[in-house]
């Protein structure tokens, strides 16, 4: 009788430990580690307003974006566009989400125009804002689009990047 609860015991405890450890595995198993983001623009431009001041800067609408890049409303998931309140400041911010991949590098394209035209107009004018647009930032990931001419270029490039990890 003896031997026969000490067996019990036994299985008991193994039976315990092999629970254990294919629960922890399992756990570990389940989390969404590698999951690639798909965040909207604008949930990355929230992300970009707490690195950088955007309260004194125009936000743009689906207008404004066809003006400025030539770029269609329905040719975008979504954006956020934010520009210099005056012409004689050269900050410009815009995160799109592109709906076709095939488009994007038209869509940069575009936008690569947009700032060629801007650095021409201030390149004389006004040193100071030419050298932004100089350091600017435009790059693309995954299907969407950067384009950050500000001060704060790299920790704005830097949030981007971060919000697609």
């Amino acid at each position: 009788m003896r031997n026969l609860i000490k067996f019990f015991n036994i299985k008991s405890v193994i039976t315990i430990f092999v629970c254990t450890i294919t629960l922890v595995v399992l756990s570990g198993c389940s989390g969404k580690q590698g999951t690639p983001r798909n965040p909207s623009a604008i949930e990355i431009g929230e992300q970009i307003s707490h690195i950088t001041n955007l309260e004194d800067m125009k936000e743009g609408d689906h207008k404004k974006l066809q003006k400025l890049y030539n770029i269609n409303a329905d040719e975008v998931e979504s954006f956020v566009l934010y520009t210099a309140p005056t012409n004689i400041k050269a900050d410009e911010i815009a995160v799109i989400k592109v709906k076709d991949m095939n488009n994007i590098d038209n869509m940069k394209e575009k936008i690569s125009n947009r700032i060629e035209k801007k650095s021409k107009s201030f390149k004389d004018y006004l040193p100071e804002e030419y050298f932004l647009i100089e350091k600017h930032v435009l790059k693309t990931k995954d299907s969407y689009i950067l384009l950050a001419i500000s001060k704060d270029s790299d920790e704005i490039e830097k949030t981007f990047d971060k919000a697609l990890k």
